[in-house]
């Protein structure tokens, strides 16, 4: 896989690079700030799931995973114009540094470049992807719509995270299996693994928002809170915290934001919130009985595993 990442960035940077220098810089700006570069290497390993070891990556394993990243980078610019970020990956968010119009466009220039690789990886590719940006649109929607709201429920939030951040993590597994040439029942079950990861993996992200610090983050603690997402170990929170509701519903200034988070910390919430975490972290895992024992499959295992341990490292948090 360390070979497979390599390939992917470089890919990365060749897909952005425009004749504009500009545009080059502006586009390519969070592919150099780094990343785990996870939903790539999930089509890459999903490509080879249940091939012998020494598996060969091929270049449209490549290409489907960097065209799935493209996307998860569009989104992060237009949802750091949307909430005026000015930080991302410990770096000046686009908008910070150049602007919200320059941001948008340029996050309009990193899916259209997903576009053109999907396309040129079969119809179906194609049409999997623009799907899954709509879905990912569907749920930002949704979140959008919920904002502030105490009332927001559980399946609400459930089925926001599996529009914007679930699916594309059960896309990049799909497209990996479609140009491995996988049987549909492998093709299918690996979906459902990236779907119930990407599940998982969000609510630890929203956990992290809640007990990490700005220098773990990468981006201002308890952002969430602020824009008025409630994400769930904050619904969790508001089922038997009063003083916490009291408090929420409306924008936090800094002392507000410390003392509601200190309120989500305190009553159990984040750990029932793992606890969730969890469940979909082993529905993935069990996705996976479906596929024959590899390098690959035993790779999809391992990434849960690092998963909990994530959350392990959470749960150890003052």
């Amino acid at each position: 896989m360390r070979d497979a990442r390599e390939r992917v960035e470089a890919a990365l940077l060749a897909a952005v690079a425009a004749d504009d220098a500009f545009l080059t810089e502006v586009a390519s700006h969070l592919i150099r700030a780094g990343g785990k570069r996870v939903r790539p290497l999930f089509a890459v390993a999903a490509a080879a799931a249940g091939a012998p070891s020494g598996h060969t990556t091929t270049d449209d394993a490549v290409l489907g995973g960097v065209a799935v990243e493209l996307v998860h980078l569009g989104s992060l610019y237009h949802d750091d114009v949307i909430d005026e970020a000015v930080t991302r990956r410990t770096v000046e968010s686009v908008n910070a540094r150049w602007g919200n119009l320059t941001a948008i466009l340029a996050g309009d220039f990193l899916l259209a470049k997903a576009s053109e690789i999907a396309a040129s990886l079969g119809t179906e590719v194609a049409g999997l992807l623009a799907a899954t940006i709509g879905r990912l649109c569907e749920g930002e929607v949704a979140e959008l719509r919920s904002a502030f709201d105490v009332t927001r429920s559980e399946a609400a939030y459930l089925e926001s995270i599996r529009g914007k951040t679930a699916s594309l993590f059960a896309t990049a597994c799909r497209i990996g299996a479609l140009v491995g040439g996988l049987p549909r029942d492998a093709v299918d079950a690996l979906t459902s693994y990236g779907e119930s990861y990407g599940m998982a993996f969000q609510i630890v992200d929203d956990v992290l928002d809640v007990v990490a610090s700005e220098a773990e983050l990468g981006k201002p603690a308890g952002h969430d809170l602020v824009e008025g997402v409630y994400t769930l170990p904050v619904l969790f929170a508001l089922r038997t915290n009063d003083a916490l509701r009291d408090r929420l519903g409306r924008p936090l200034d800094g002392v507000e934001l410390h003392d509601a988070l200190v309120l989500v910390r305190s009553d159990g919430a984040v750990s029932s919130a793992l606890d969730a975490a969890r469940a979909h972290a082993d529905r993935a895992i069990t996705a996976l009985d479906a596929l024959p024992d590899g390098d690959a499959t035993a790779w999809l295992r391992a990434a849960c595993d690092a998963l909990f341990a994530r959350v392990d490292t959470v749960e150890a948090t003052p």
